[in-house]
């Protein structure tokens, strides 16, 4: 099957419609288009208590409208996933970003909470679309070939997106007019140019019918990527509970409603996570999803702390404390699964990859606002806490075990 599929070269404009930048421009437009597509998808996490103001629905609700973005993600990652490796990125990313533009034109419009619904799912189906496809055209274009660097670049720009949203709309909702809209605007325009640089990607005829499978590892790599991936689960796990509960908590703490307070708390973990991945640069994959481990228990048992001691300052220690595991787990992950992945299955690879972190991401949202609904936040916040501090110290036992097997046995290593 790899020898029918087609080859991507973005840097050969032979046989193409579109004729591509150089490798260098194309690797930078794509990592910008990746950075827009996190930025955009969390940029409704500081305005949902906005919304549950004008449109007077119970907190329920939020957990339900991150619940129908998870709804639509994995099923998007499940069916598309693989689609870019067969027919080319460039079919795959521009449809992905005319969905990011749509989502935000529906949340932009919103009077109701249906809006905000249909709003997600689109996001969910863009982001299914695009982020698998747009690490693998990173890997591709690097300029040297450093898959490597294209991790640090690619992993830097999803959590500079990540946290730059929240803070965005936080800044933009609190100081700017037209709260509920005006974000939203940002978004579009930001979208234009990673539009167009998605769109000068190589047009690549498929060489086989796609079809909708379920995800496949080869077998060769089962291993490294099953760890790596329960890593990253633990990772953004962890970050989505201090999602959930670190706006409304700083908000309580320090006695104010500003949005923008919970929007710049949120991208303090962001910052944190992304500090320490770009001084990571070059860490070996497995030490590094030891180290971010370590450190996410770390940041857990001190927001169980700052909820019972009622203590900003120890909150947002433990807000830099979640993002610097976050950082560290996530980076040696993606490390791990880009060094194996095959270079004709990379889409494929990393889509599934992805599928496994947004589990994690929803587990905790969704179990918490549940939870919430029949017990007070705070006990429901220390059993998730609890039970995700014992799965990173499993993970980390784990990673320790199985790196020591390899120094004792280095012909058992999994070769690239």
């Amino acid at each position: 099957m790899a020898g029918a599929r087609a080859t991507h070269d973005p840097g050969a404009a032979a046989g193409s419609a579109h004729e591509p930048p150089a490798r260098g421009v194309t690797f930078w437009l794509c990592a910008y288009a990746l950075l827009v597509l996190f930025m955009g998808t969390n940029m409704p996490s500081p305005l949902y208590r906005v919304y549950q103001g004008e449109f007077g629905f119970s907190p329920l609700v939020v957990t339900l409208v991150f619940a129908v973005y998870v709804a639509a993600l994995i099923p998007s990652l499940l069916l598309f996933g693989p689609l870019s490796d067969v027919i080319g990125r460039r079919r795959v990313l521009v449809p992905a970003f005319l969905l990011a533009v749509l989502g935000a034109a529906v949340f932009a419009l919103a009077d109701g909470t249906g809006w905000l619904y249909a709003a997600r799912v689109v996001q969910g189906v863009a982001m299914g679309l695009g982020s698998g496809a747009l690490t693998a055209a990173m890997a591709e274009t690097e300029p040297t070939g450093d898959r490597a660097r294209a991790v640090v670049v690619a992993t830097g720009c999803i959590v500079v997106g990540a946290g730059g949203g929240p803070l965005v709309a936080g800044l933009l909702a609190e100081y700017a007019p037209w709260p509920l809209a005006l974000v939203y605007l940002v978004e579009i325009v930001a979208i234009v140019p990673a539009l167009y640089g998605v769109s000068r990607l190589p047009d690549v005829s498929p060489a086989v019918r796609w079809r909708p499978r379920r995800p496949q590892v080869p077998r060769s790599i089962r291993e490294p990527f099953a760890t790596a991936s329960v890593s990253s689960f633990l990772a953004w796990a962890v970050t989505a509970l201090f999602l959930t509960l670190v706006p409304s908590y700083a908000s309580a703490l320090a006695g104010t409603a500003n949005v923008a307070v919970a929007g710049g708390v949120v991208s303090l973990l962001f910052a944190a996570s992304a500090v320490v991945q770009l001084r990571g640069q070059g860490q070996e994959a497995s030490g590094a999803q030891r180290r971010g481990l370590g450190l996410l228990v770390v940041g857990l048992v001190l927001l169980v702390t700052a909820g019972e001691a009622r203590s900003l300052p120890l909150l947002l220690v433990a807000t830099v404390g979640a993002g610097l595991g976050q950082g560290l787990a996530f980076l040696g992950a993606m490390t791990a699964v880009s060094e194996v992945a095959p270079a004709d299955r990379h889409a494929d690879i990393m889509s599934t990859f992805y599928l496994l972190t947004y589990v994690g991401t929803g587990a905790p949202v969704i179990g918490v606002g549940l939870l919430a609904t029949r017990v007070e936040v705070l006990p429901a916040v220390e059993v998730f806490a609890g039970a995700l501090a014992v799965l990173c110290l499993a993970a980390f036992v784990r990673l320790t075990l199985g790196s020591r097997g390899l120094v004792a046995e280095p012909s058992g290593m999994p070769t690239p």
